[in-house]
């Protein structure tokens, strides 16, 4: 695992010193905000994971591959969540077709509630309904979303290059893990 010194300060001056509180009054595990990005040859995967999204479609990842995915899991109740869904879908605008964005939902009591929060924050890209959590199960180990939000980035190869455990610090991180996800496997190519 490395952190970019240039990252590691960012996210220092972004996040404070927090660590993960347990289960809070809104019943989710809060994230503190730490990132994990991975060298090429430590990276688990391809991972592979599909399921119906909360409009009623179906989604699965390896019809992605070929490209940097960014995956975050959520759901409308965290407020961290509703803080950096903002951020997100700026994010996926900016990075345009290079990059495809999916969501999981882990907690709301339907699909239709899930979709009118999408809606309501202008989210495009579509997000797996998992209620159940078996979506997880997807991310091995090391990788696996342990906090409320979470935001995983995956190689063009479909493997974790990098995690976010906890509200995303700022749009610039996101942005730099998805760079860097990027040239990491562009670099092993040749």
């Amino acid at each position: 695992m490395r952190l970019r010194p240039a990252l590691a300060a960012a996210l220092l001056l972004l996040t404070g010193c927090s660590s993960l509180a347990g289960t809070n009054d809104a019943g989710y595990v809060p994230g503190d905000g730490q990132v994990a990005e991975y060298e090429v040859g430590d990276r688990e995967g391809p991972i592979e994971l599909s399921g119906e999204t909360v409009d009623g479609g179906t989604y699965d990842l390896a019809d992605q591959r070929g490209k940097v995915v960014v995956v975050n899991v959520w759901w409308s109740g965290c407020g961290p969540c509703i803080k950096e869904m903002p951020m997100l879908t700026e994010a996926d605008a900016e990075t345009g077709d290079d990059v495809a964005f999916v969501g999981i939902n882990i907690r709301d009591n339907s699909a239709a509630d899930a979709r009118v929060f999408e809606d309501r924050l202008g989210v495009d890209y579509p997000s797996i309904y998992a209620p159940d959590g078996q979506a997880l199960l997807a991310f091995p180990g090391r990788t696996s979303p342990k906090a409320t939000p979470s935001t995983l980035v995956l190689d063009a190869e479909g493997k974790v290059a990098s995690v976010i455990s906890g509200e995303i610090p700022s749009k610039t991180t996101l942005l730099t893990l998805v760079e860097s996800a990027q040239e990491s496997v562009q670099e092993s190519a040749s």
